[in-house]
């Protein structure tokens, strides 16, 4: 006699393939949204470095014309100033002075872009660029859709471009900022 699963065996198996799913689920999507804006990132970061490698060719004498210069040129890329705007670290806390910005502009790609030049120039840096790759829609974290640079007078890098691989992952953690992450993913990094 040719024996079937009954009913009930039928709807438990089913139950148990729909939690797997919903607890899979989330994972998957969170690592593809990543993989997105790691690559929106990666030809921002291409982009941008045309415009500032066009800066520095043009053999500009102090910081102030640099300064001049890139706000001249990010200017033009902007559409308007975005009032209430928020990010975080990616441990959940706010960022230090540093990394707080005063203005926040749309652009016409939708992203979301800030610039600060500090007033005393350290070690050559003289400034920091903010970029969100997903505009104002959230989550608005630092290493996962809001990534930046160091302008220097003489060159721009991907925040902690200088800092060993090790260092730049852990900074990638849930426990880091999410700074490294600017970059880490441009040269291969995974994401935790």
């Amino acid at each position: 006699m040719k024996k079937a699963f009954t009913i009930v065996e039928v709807s438990i198996l089913f139950v148990i393939f729909l939690i797997v799913a919903f607890l899979v689920a989330p994972m998957s999507l969170n690592d593809s949204r990543q993989v997105k804006y790691a690559a929106i990132w990666r030809n921002i970061q291409a982009e941008y470095s045309n415009v500032f490698y066009t800066v520095f060719a043009d053999s500009i004498s102090n910081d102030s014309e640099v300064k001049n210069k890139l706000i001249s040129i990010i200017n033009t890329e902007l559409v308007d100033d975005l009032k209430p705007y928020k990010v975080l670290y990616l441990n959940g806390t706010f960022p230090s002075k540093t990394y707080q910005f005063d203005k926040y502009k749309l652009t016409a790609q939708n992203a979301v872009l800030s610039v600060k030049f500090f007033e005393k120039p350290q070690d050559n840096l003289i400034g920091i660029l903010m970029y969100d790759v997903n505009g104002k829609s959230s989550p608005n974290i630092w290493g996962k859709d809001v990534f930046g640079y160091n302008i220097y007078s003489d060159r721009f890098e991907p925040f902690c471009k200088e800092k060993p691989v090790n260092i730049q992952n852990q900074d990638c953690s849930k426990d880091g900022t999410g700074l490294c992450c600017s970059n880490f993913y441009l040269i291969g990094g995974s994401f935790d």
